[in-house]
């Protein structure tokens, strides 16, 4: 080597071993031509093939791993021994400082950097609370790649498994969650995750501002930003089908964030990978425990439409030969003794076999392996199509939770099945809370109930309930839409407008018999969506008369909310009309002086104070 010139040594240690390996026999073939030396050729092959064999050596022995190609390594880090090298390999040197190079900074809008203070400042307890949101945002982002693939047969392509895989590593201090799902181009990265404020922003830094918990972070749309709750640095790599390259978010939870092109290439195929980096402490070394992820993951995911996997391991026992020591002559020996038994066979055959079942044991060893491999930690029906007297009241109430990100129980639900021209199965929830914005102008022309068709998610902004039903949570499920029909379509659908009518007529079914069972309950209703109710009598003509018998108004002469049904029950002989005064305020009707000559020929008059 001492005739090459320096530049060949730099060019040397640039090459991994198998690339050198083929410049070395190369080279050596080249000079060996011209000086026809033996001893240059022997030498090529030593190092090759010891070169060859230390790439060889990083298996792990007594540990068994699943396929290598579907293992989500940790980001931004340099792959560590031992790990599985998969599609999700782990950053190298060289690429993480190729991503530092490429990256442009950006900083976070103001009300997403002042929601970000707010989280990383956060004494919150239940901090567990990240995992539910980003699972959710996953399973969001799967139900959008199954809808796209309705209409395009190869939209899924090589990644044609929509599914969730969540892995700790406790050695790296991460945990990784990754989907299959739409995942994002560089512009939605930068839009989504820092620049564009969004509404929910600002709600939500002044319901905590005001008292409000935490856990409502999902209810605004922020949710991703809980990450920081357990992490102090979040590596979001994503790869859109719209983009032809793949993308690396990633921030240090101060005022920027940094978006680079992926120097791997495209690793996911599609779809979203987060790492979190977890902060130091006691309370974030449990999300490094597999039982406690799986905990967490099977609570959150119980209602999960997918398949979400966790990267655990479990013990087994295997039986294995001993190893024998045995010299050539004590094989001779063996082999000799072998004989004589064959002789005793012939005397008592019953007796041989029964030595040979225990020489059989004798050569083996009974060992516990750890194996490791992908478990499914959610295998849980939809709890729509399930028959309602084999759920019970709490699951009707989990699930809830698990839909609307609400923390509260709901307030009253129907479970039905729509039969006759169309065949659809149901379950409406009250929120015991009026929804945020519930009469914004864009708000109130949406529901937020989840469409499916055949339990494949569809929509859950198509506008099936009227602007007066706009507060209620819940599923629809039919199969007699099709599976490919567009957002515009579903408006104009026969089968829809079927599904809204009996939708409604069920929904005010439910507030009767709310009404009639349980005063008290529906007396919080009514304070809660009166007004609701009101303007459905206004708007809704095909259910004005049954609307009309839940409006309740305060009276001169009760001292509880009644309604025009025990009013014309208590109606003097001879009383023709209904008499109301209307005002803003209560007290200011009570004390009014139109009041006084009615009220003293003994007539009831109604307060309506809207």
């Amino acid at each position: 080597f001492s005739s090459f010139p320096p530049p060949f040594f730099f060019f040397f240690f640039s090459l991994n071993s198998c690339q050198f390996c083929l410049f070395l026999f190369h080279t050596t073939f080249v000079v060996s031509r011209k000086t026809m030396k033996l001893e240059i050729v022997l030498f090529a092959v030593v190092v090759a093939l010891f070169m060859s064999l230390t790439a060889a050596v990083g298996s792990v022995d007594g540990v068994f791993e699943a396929d290598p190609s579907v293992v989500a390594d940790s980001q931004f880090t340099a792959p560590k021994t031992g790990t599985v090298p998969g599609s999700f390999a782990s950053f190298s040197e060289e690429e993480r400082a190729k991503l530092e190079a490429s990256g442009k900074k950006y900083q976070f809008d103001a009300e997403v950097g002042r929601l970000m203070n707010i989280i990383i400042n956060s004494l919150y307890s239940n901090a567990n609370v990240f995992l539910r949101e980003l699972i959710s945002n996953a399973s969001d982002a799967l139900d959008k790649a199954r809808f796209a693939s309705l209409t395009d047969s190869e939209y899924l392509g090589a990644t044609a498994e929509l599914e969730v895989r969540i892995r700790a590593d406790p050695e790296l201090r991460t945990l990784t969650i990754t989907d299959t799902g739409v995942g994002m181009t560089r512009d939605e990265l930068v839009q989504n995750l820092g620049t564009i404020a969004r509404s929910g922003t600002t709600e939500f830094a002044k319901a905590l501002a005001n008292g409000g918990d935490m856990s409502l972070i999902g209810q605004f749309g922020v949710g991703f930003y809980s990450a920081f709750l357990v992490a102090d640095r979040v590596t979001v790599t994503s790869k859109n089908n719209e983009d032809a390259k793949q993308w690396v978010w990633d921030s240090t939870s101060d005022a920027t964030f940094t978006v680079a092109e992926d120097p791997r290439g495209n690793t996911l195929g599609r779809g979203t990978q987060i790492v979190l980096h977890l902060k130091e402490g006691e309370d974030f070394d449990e999300l490094l425990d597999a039982a406690h992820v799986r905990s967490l993951a099977k609570h959150y995911s119980e209602f999960i439409d997918f398949p979400i996997y966790l990267w655990s391991s479990h013990e087994e026992t295997v039986t294995v030969e001993k190893p024998t020591d045995a010299t050539d002559e004590d094989q001779e020996a063996q082999e000799d003794e072998a004989e004589d038994s064959e002789l005793a066979v012939e005397e008592d055959e019953d007796e041989w076999e029964d030595d040979e079942d225990e020489g059989e044991d004798e050569d083996e060893d009974v060992q516990t392996i750890t194996v490791w491999d992908w478990e499914r930690i959610n295998d849980t029906k939809p709890i729509w199509t399930r028959a309602k007297e084999d759920i019970t009241e709490e699951d009707y109430t989990k699930f809830y939770k698990a839909l609307s990100k609400d923390l509260q129980d709901p307030l009253d639900y129907i479970h039905f099945q729509g039969e006759g021209d169309v065949n659809f199965k149901s379950i409406l929830y009250i929120p015991t809370e009026p929804p945020q914005g519930m009469f914004d102008a864009k708000a109130a022309d949406v529901s937020k109930l989840r469409l499916y068709v055949r339990r494949v998610f569809i929509s859950e902004d198509f506008a099936s309930l009227p602007k007066y039903l706009s507060f209620l949570r819940g599923v629809v499920d039919s199969d007699d839409l099709p599976l490919n029909v567009s957002r515009e379509l579903l408006q104009q659908s026969r089968i829809l407008a079927s599904i809204r009518k009996k939708l409604v007529r069920k929904a005010v079914a439910m507030f009767q018999t709310l009404a009639s069972k349980d005063e008290e309950k529906y007396e919080k209703f009514w304070k809660t969506y009166g007004t609701n109710v009101k303007l459905g009598v206004i708007e809704d003509k095909a259910n004005e008369e049954r609307l009309l018998r839940l409006l309740r108004y305060h009276s001169s002469t009760m001292g509880e909310l009644v309604s025009f049904d025990s009013y014309i029950e208590r109606m003097k002989e001879n009383q023709k009309e209904i008499y109301y005064l209307a005002g803003t305020d209560l007290a200011e009707l009570e004390s009014s002086p139109l009041l006084e000559r009615v009220v003293a020929k003994g007539y009831e008059v109604l307060f309506m104070t809207e």
